[in-house]
């Protein structure tokens, strides 16, 4: 990757314009908010939004700092083909991140967000055969979910195109024995639609383990559930919420936004 394209001498939000700051603020956020629902792996993983106005840069975390670190003055703005254009940390960015990332922003334009996870639950289901279960209502908003084949790390970028041709439209993505990935028009509800995968995950591994005979919902009333969830007349998910988390977020460390 090559180094930042500028010296940082003022604050980043007086270097910025007020779209990519709030953009900024709100991929902060969400870092810390995946961080207090447990689903870090210590500086591993990535978040990724797309800067406001623009096709072909987006915003990454510094590869070095935890979750609980994050604020909206250390994210690393990145092009494609991963030139960084804009750093104010010592950090440079993960390499499969970018891969992962570059390929979904260039290929879905109507994707503003992405979120990588490594949780346990989500590492466990994303290693059984059967994928996500409808086995309760939460878990029927995801019936329409692709799922991609281990490759090892994803830092070759060949692979770039088999990881969207498994996302395909869709906005949730199994990694085969890998872990979680989400896709949104904006980080709200990016982050709505990896809570409700994890939730299902985690769902799915306690219900699993009782070991004991599953009563499973008819395919009729899972479509008409997931219909409800997805269909035109549904609401955008994540948006009535995110105020609410970010109020939850300034009660906890308000530093996210700095």
């Amino acid at each position: 990757m090559n180094a930042p394209a500028i010296m940082i001498t003022r604050p980043v939000r007086e270097l910025v314009s007020p779209q990519e700051w709030q953009a900024r603020v709100d991929l902060a956020a969400c870092y810390r908010l995946i961080a207090l629902e447990g689903l870090t792996e210590m500086v591993a993983n990535h978040i990724s939004v797309r800067v406001p106005g623009s096709h072909n840069e987006f915003l990454i975390n510094p590869y070095g700092l935890l979750y609980e670190e994050m604020t909206a003055s250390s994210m690393i703005r990145i092009d494609l083909e991963g030139n960084v254009l804009f750093n104010a940390t010592e950090f440079g960015i993960n390499k499969a991140g970018f891969v992962i990332h570059s390929a979904i922003h260039a290929a879905r334009h109507d994707v503003d967000c992405i979120i990588h996870t490594h949780s346990l639950a989500g590492m466990a289901v994303s290693a059984m055969k059967c994928g996500i279960l409808p086995i309760a209502q939460s878990s029927m908003r995801f019936t329409d979910i692709g799922y991609h084949d281990f490759e090892g790390i994803a830092v070759r970028l060949d692979e770039r195109e088999r990881l969207v041709q498994s996302l395909g439209q869709r906005e949730a993505l199994v990694l085969r024995n890998h872990g979680l990935l989400t896709v949104g028009r904006s980080v709200p509800e990016c982050f709505n639609n990896m809570y409700r995968l994890e939730r299902a995950c985690q769902l799915q591994v306690m219900t699993l383990s009782c070991n004991t005979e599953l009563s499973m919902p008819s395919a009729e009333s899972v479509r008409y559930t997931n219909d409800l969830f997805t269909g035109k007349g549904s609401r955008r998910y994540g948006l009535l919420e995110w105020p609410s988390l970010l109020r939850r977020l300034d009660k906890v460390d308000p530093s996210y936004a700095s």
